[in-house]
């Protein structure tokens, strides 16, 4: 469809905050929660700290997260790669990796995501909307969840359990 080829997350190469190849065919065998971040926003704080939380906890059962810094939405993301990676680390303490800032929607788009919006379309088709839109993607590289940003990562733990096969607990 639309001429994309690509079958899975795995078959991308991006480029990490210092402008290094990243072939996510690193990833295979892990569930990936995909994230297009902004250190500006209204949702940074709850959503870092969240997101910093379940990594924590899943990431010795197989979750990675995939945080890609996106300036599109109010130039709520500013700052060069090494600004934003100094900031997520330092004040969010996050732990996962934080890649090259990138385009999310338009002509100059990433590949990448270009790839997550076609296989998972949300309410404004093939567009992201705002910050922090998720795509959970199963060990496999298929995208199987996409989630606005006002759905929180706590919200969307039960669905990375399911794709961990972490038997759910009453916590």
């Amino acid at each position: 469809m639309g001429g994309q080829s690509s079958k899975s997350v795995h078959e991308f190469i991006v480029k990490d905050a210092k402008g290094n190849d990243v072939n996510l065919s690193q990833y295979k065998g892990k569930v990936l929660l995909i994230v297009n971040v902004a250190s500006q926003c209204g949702y940074t704080d709850q959503h870092y700290a969240e997101m910093a939380q379940l990594y924590e906890k899943y990431k010795d059962q197989g979750l990675e997260i995939l945080a890609f810094p996106c300036n599109q939405f109010g130039a709520q993301e500013p700052g060069t790669n090494e600004e934003i990676q100094e900031l997520a680390c330092n004040r969010f303490k996050a732990k996962y990796p934080l890649f090259a800032k990138i385009d999310v929607n338009g002509q100059k788009q990433t590949p990448l995501y270009k790839y997550l919006k076609s296989s998972k379309s949300g309410l404004f088709r093939e567009s992201i909307k705002w910050n922090f839109t998720k795509f959970l993607v199963d060990k496999q590289g298929n995208v199987v969840g996409r989630f606005t940003p006002e759905n929180t990562p706590p919200g969307i733990e039960k669905d990375i359990k399911k794709l961990l096969g972490v038997a759910s607990t009453n916590e």
